[in-house]
């Protein structure tokens, strides 16, 4: 009895020690600490508060028209997502769809476009960066995407067909289940080079040169080599970075869907889970069954965010 005494009160010992010494290094770093707490409060408050409570509504069925009738449902709304609910089913469908498109050509087509830009000069580097970017930023994309395929005769890509006899008469692009989904994938691939496009360019320029003078002495041949082994394991972190931003757009595209094809969209041929979410949060303040969207589609980011990182955790190995 003596010895588990003892025992306790050396763990007693070690963790006042140890709660010390945290205390210790913190007031050390104090400044450090004050600086980022305003970040750090407002973080919490903003992204942390709300995803918490989030999940706590999904197991309810809260209405902000009938706050009084709400009731604790447990896993209800999960069930009747999956298993009652066949447009959310389409939405999962055509938002993996667009993901398992959109995301890794994006990311790829980021990357290469900034590896191709990094090679030239200051000054022309400056101007290409410009036009590769300025469509991400612009808002004029869906004005000229919906002028080249619009439903009339006159927009360029019906008017361009019908000259050649490829087709009689007008195709309604947005409005044609058929070509939907394609026309807006492609917009979204040509609005992708946005801040991870940045990022890269700023990470292929922090690039110490002498790296590139010691590969070549330890035996790295080529450019796709260098690539390999001391690009991509030098600019990790903007790797990282760039990889969440494509996640964020791939799954929570909706607004390019909205802008050319309105919303819904014909046959829910472009209906994703955001416009599902939207939906019952924005028009029918269904905020529980939402919530429970919102945690799915949160799940989702969160395993494509893991699998994505421990794939570029053996980029150079």
């Amino acid at each position: 009895m003596s010895q588990k005494t003892e025992e306790l009160k050396a763990v007693s010992r070690t963790t006042i020690t140890r709660r010390q010494w945290i205390w210790k290094e913190m007031k050390k770093n104090k400044v450090a600490y004050l600086m980022v707490a305003p970040y750090m409060i407002l973080f919490t408050i903003f992204t942390v508060l709300p995803v918490v409570l989030s999940a706590f509504i999904s197991f309810t069925n809260f209405n902000m028209i009938d706050i009084a009738g709400t009731e604790f449902l447990f896993f209800e709304n999960y069930i009747s997502l999956f298993f009652d609910d066949d447009i959310f089913l389409i939405a999962c469908k055509n938002t993996l769809i667009f993901a398992a498109i959109v995301g890794p050509v994006s990311y790829l087509m980021s990357f290469l476009v900034a590896w191709f830009i990094n090679e030239l000069s200051p000054r022309i580097r400056a101007l290409v960066t410009l036009v590769f970017y300025a469509p991400s930023i612009s808002g004029q994309v869906f004005t000229i995407w919906g002028a080249f395929f619009g439903s009339d005769a006159y927009s360029w890509a019906n008017a361009w067909l019908m000259e050649i006899g490829m087709i009689t008469e007008p195709i309604n692009w947005f409005k044609d289940v058929k070509y939907i989904m394609p026309l807006c994938i492609i917009v979204a691939l040509w609005t992708s080079l946005g801040t991870s496009f940045l990022s890269f360019i700023a990470g292929l320029q922090g690039i110490d040169r002498s790296m590139y003078e010691a590969g070549a002495v330890d035996g790295v041949k080529n450019r796709w080599q260098e690539l390999w082994y001391i690009t991509l394991p030098s600019m990790r972190p903007q790797l990282m970075f760039g990889a969440i931003m494509a996640i964020t757009g791939a799954f929570g595209f909706g607004g390019i869907v909205d802008a050319l094809c309105g919303f819904p969209s014909t046959d829910y041929a472009a209906h994703t889970i955001m416009h599902h979410l939207n939906d019952y949060a924005g028009s029918r303040y269904e905020m529980g069954y939402a919530s429970a969207i919102a945690v799915v589609l949160f799940a989702i980011m969160i395993g494509a965010n893991m699998v994505v990182k421990r794939a570029l955790s053996k980029v150079g190995t």
